[in-house]
């Protein structure tokens, strides 16, 4: 059997049990206030059944039943049939059922909370509770009962969650099946207050019915012994009733037919502190201060309940504050009704008074409690999560507004980051959303940061501390306020503060509260905060992981443990795969992989590993046989570090086997080159040598051809086709002779034997003999030759090598450029250097055959389709001449068609001889080569 102790005498309490039936609960159906109270511990508790139940002498009354076992009747039961134990007063009536032996009399006898993880090993349960009599076909596994008490403390029921299997219950959920019950020994005490009502409402009815057949009786309806008793009789009953109504927890007050207050009772004389009930209920408001709900206004005489009631209105459930002068405001639950007799006349009205001051404040004080849960539960970041703290904790408590202060991370100071204001309160000239920032002891923030605890003050305008913005307080009628440090841990995150719009002294429970709800926000700014970093943690992980997965090389994190095993902390993918190693458990062990190292890398592994485990970089390289069979080359860096008294090691590893193949491949292919190089210069050394030699042979026999070719030519006798023949002959030997000697130049500049007579040469005078002496040829082509030569202009040169590169350009420019065309010599001094050009309008060059046209040999080809003959070999001459004066030559496409040559040449030592002594000595010069040559010609 299920053992149970007995019921809790206060289940006979027969004035409470009156009050009770009075209200109708114990007879009625189901409540379903009560009922979706029971739904809601059933579904925030995850449990099968969930109970609010009422004691009725030996019985329970189930007022709400919740949950999948509560909804259903036992598998045999026949409809309309009840389980054994278990009856209903009507078809639809309440659920009743033995308070022995159930959770509601094991509640009751204890008067505490009872909360059970295993029915099988409780004592407090007799050890072998098995169910409530309520419902029988649910076996109990554990079990968590809450009284539910009257506004005097007495035991009406319980609230009580079952499950079918042994349970932890946790803190939270102990906490929130408490609160539950709160809210309905909130809805039992407004259902007591009523049938208090209509118990005291019947007594008046009795005693004002008995006082009116009084008044008949001395009417003379009666005789006058028959009244005399019905007088003591009413006497006796008042005498009754006012010792009842001063015996009740609850304040009475009653009017006669006349409206005038006949019962105060001493309940309500005790909170107005007077000895005499008021006369008039037209009075009461206005001297004892009856407030509306919210406290912030007096009632109007026709808005005291009483007065309603005797108006002919029932009042339930009507909230008033009792602002009594030098007390503190009361909070009062009123539910009134008229008092009217048999035939329908009034008799009066009745009120019954209920203290709720301290329910309430319970409530409003779990309501922000549960306001601030449900603000962190749907926040989504710490900064959503502070400002709906905020207007939870501002709008439950009815203050005017309230802040959230959040610490700069730089310690800096402290800045406003959350705001929130009564609705229809104009509070922009004191707080808003906008931030600013205090520093350390400003403001009451400030000093909250400063001093790490509550802060509370009275009145602001009047406070001695100075606030900074107490002015601002003033104009906004602000005047109470508390500030309370928010902590995560022992760090100090901010400060919460409030502001109300009345005087208020320090109240410790409501610091209490607001201290329970800063720890809260705190939790939940560092737990956010947490969240946040290790999102970024993972998303940096992410991140650095897609990085890696980009990167041909292996990334690990090894530790060291003291007995030289490896244990992997991070590797990216396909490192034991390529690098040969294997791993037991969480640990790499090395040696299988240093038995497929290379033996002639082994002592260089070792040398590797021994630097890391002495906690110094290293890097080697080494060959290691893979899984498949095959050798690849790594090369491995890493660094060690320590991190609390371990040993990590972070390195990189490389696969270099295509690396150090193609090295190999590239140092074969350059000795390859390099061979073929020397061959090449050999071969390019004996050509050259080849040229010279052949060059040097021919000139002798060249010249000898020419001589007898002039010897002919010199006799009048030779003459039609032999002498046309002979100039042939002359002609084309020039032209070898010429071809012979730029070889010749070539080999000799090449072989460094070529030396360059270098002194001041007046670069004017070269330039126009030069253009001089090319008339001839452009007079043929109908050619326009310019020299624009600077005056006074000198370069130091040799004169003879310049003049040959000059004309080679000049002749290059003539030959390529079409009848009627034009070429113009320029030459000029820039800074350090004095530049020649030599400029045509002729066929001109392609432009990506520009870097070959220095080259020996090499002939545009725009020259070769226009059939005009060369060798070659002229620009190459000019080069060698330019650059061995440490000049530079170059071309490139002139603007409008054809080409411009540019020589750069040093510029003249300004310490030698000017221009006009170059060119008198120049002058000389070209007189004695005319005399030379005339003597020549003779």
């Amino acid at each position: 059997m299920c053992s149970a102790r007995p019921a809790s005498p206060a289940a006979g309490d027969a004035r409470r049990l009156e009050a009770l039936r009075a209200t109708g609960l114990l007879d009625a159906p189901e409540a379903p206030s009560l009922t979706r109270l029971a739904g809601l511990a059933a579904a925030l508790l995850d449990v099968p059944a969930a109970l609010v139940v009422l004691a009725d002498a030996a019985e329970q009354v189930v007022l709400g039943a919740a949950g999948s076992a509560a909804r259903q009747r036992a598998p045999r039961e026949a409809p309309g049939e009840a389980p054994q134990g278990v009856r209903w007063e009507a078809r639809q009536g309440a659920r009743r059922a033995p308070l022995r032996g159930s959770l509601c009399g094991h509640v009751m006898a204890r008067g505490t909370p009872l909360v059970v993880s295993d029915v099988r090993d409780d004592t407090r349960t007799g050890g072998r509770w098995c169910g409530d009599p309520a419902l029988p076909w649910l076996k109990a596994g554990s079990c968590a009962g809450f009284p539910l008490r009257a506004p005097d403390g007495a035991v009406l029921g319980a609230l009580g969650v079952i499950d079918t299997g042994p349970r932890r219950w946790a803190a939270a959920q102990v906490d929130t099946a408490a609160d539950i019950a709160a809210m309905a020994e909130a809805e039992l005490a407004s259902r007591l207050a009523d049938g208090e009502a209509l118990l005291t409402e019947r007594r008046l009815r009795a005693v004002l019915d008995r006082a009116r057949d009084v008044s008949a009786s001395r009417s003379g309806d009666v005789s006058a012994s028959r009244a005399a008793e019905k007088e003591l009789e009413l006497e006796r009953e008042r005498t009754f009733l006012a010792a009842l109504l001063d015996s009740l927890e609850v304040g009475v007050v009653a009017c006669d037919a006349d409206g005038r207050i006949a019962l105060f009772n001493r309940a309500l004389r005790a909170v107005h502190r007077i000895s005499e009930q008021p006369l008039d209920a037209r009075e009461w408001a206005e001297t004892y201060h009856l407030m509306t709900a919210d406290g912030r206004g007096l009632l109007r005489p026709e808005e005291v309940p009483l007065a309603r009631a005797f108006a002919g209105e029932r009042v339930e459930g009507e909230q008033v504050v009792v602002s009594t002068p030098g007390l503190s405001p009361r909070r009062f639950l009123v539910n009134g009704r008229p008092i009217d007799a048999s035939d329908g006349s009034r008799l009066g009205a009745v009120a019954v008074m209920h203290d709720i001051t301290d329910r309430h404040r319970s409530e409003v004080l779990r309501g922000a409690q549960r306001a601030v849960a449900e603000a962190l539960a749907d926040a989504s970041s710490g900064e959503e999560a502070a400002g709906c703290v905020v207007a939870a904790v501002a709008r439950g408590l009815g203050w005017a507004c309230g802040e959230y202060w959040h610490i700069a991370a730089d310690g800096s100071g402290i800045v406003r980051t959350a705001s929130w204001s009564a609705p229809g309160r104009d509070l922009a000239e004191f707080t808003g959303e906008e931030k600013v920032t205090f520093h350390s002891g400003v403001g009451l923030p400030g000093l909250v940061w400063a001093t790490g605890g509550e802060i509370w003050v009275r009145d602001l305008p009047s406070d001695p501390l100075g606030f900074i913005r107490r002015e601002a307080a003033a104009r906004a009628g602000l005047h109470a306020a508390v500030g309370l440090p928010v902590r995560g841990g022992r760090e100090l995150l901010g400060v919460l503060a409030f502001f109300a719009d009345t005087v208020a002294e320090p109240d410790r429970e409501l610091i209490t509260l607001l201290d329970g709800v800063c720890a809260h926000l705190g939790h939940h700014l560092v737990r956010r905060r947490a969240e946040e970093i290790a999102r970024e943690l993972e998303a940096g992980r992410r991140h650095f992981d897609r990085i890696i997965s980009q990167v041909n090389d292996d990334v690990w994190t090894l530790e060291i443990l003291p007995d030289g095993a490896f244990r992997t902390v991070y590797t990216s993918s396909d490192t034991g795969g390529r690098s040969g190693a294997r791993s037991v458990g969480d640990v790499r062990i090395p040696e299988p992989a240093l038995s497929r190292v290379h033996p002639e890398d082994r002592a260089a592994v070792d040398a590797y590993l021994h630097a890391l485990a002495s906690g110094r970089a290293a890097e080697a390289v080494f060959r290691i046989r893979g899984p498949d069979d095959v050798t690849r080359r790594f090369w491995c860096r890493a660094r060690p570090r320590r991190e609390d008294g371990r040993l990590f090691v972070d390195g990189i590893s490389s696969d270099v086997t295509e690396h150090y193949r193609l090295e190999e491949e590239r140092e074969r292919l350059l000795a390859e080159e390099q061979e073929q190089v020397h061959r090449l210069r050999d071969l390019d050394r004996m050509k050259d040598e080849l040229v010279a030699v052949v060059s040097h042979e021919l000139r002798s026999p060249i010249g000898a051809i020419r001589g007898y070719t002039e010897m002919l030519l010199d006799d009048p006798d030779l003459a039609g086709e032999r002498r046309s023949l002979t100039e042939v002959i002359d002609r084309e030997s020039e032209h070898l002779r010429r071809l012979v000697d730029d070889l010749l130049d070539l080999a000799r500049f090449d072989a460094g034997r070529v030396g360059i007579d270098l002194r001041e040469v007046s670069l004017a005078r070269l330039v126009r003999t030069a253009v001089d002496d090319h008339r001839p040829a452009t007079a043929v082509k109908r050619l326009t030759v310019t020299a624009d030569v600077v005056g006074g202009l000198s370069v130091r040169a040799d004169p003879v090598r310049l003049r040959q590169a000059l004309d080679n350009l000049l002749s290059n420019a003539i030959r390529y450029t079409p009848v009627g065309g034009s070429v113009t010599v320029t030459a000029e001094g820039k800074g350090d250097e004095t530049i020649i050009s030599v400029a045509d309008t002729g066929i001109g060059v392609p432009a990506e055959e520009y870097p070959r046209l220095f080259d020996r040999f090499f002939r545009a080809s725009t020259a070769q389709e226009a059939g005009v003959e060369g060798t070659g070999l002229g620009l190459a001459v000019t080069r060698a001449i330019v650059e061995a004066h440490g000049g530079s030559v170059a071309a490139a496409p002139r603007k409008g068609g054809g080409t411009v040559f540019t020589v750069r040449l040093p510029a003249a030592d300004p310490d030698r001889a000017d221009a006009a002594d170059a060119d008198r000595a120049d002058a000389a010069d070209a007189d004695r080569a005319d005399a030379a040559d005339a003597d020549r010609a003779d």
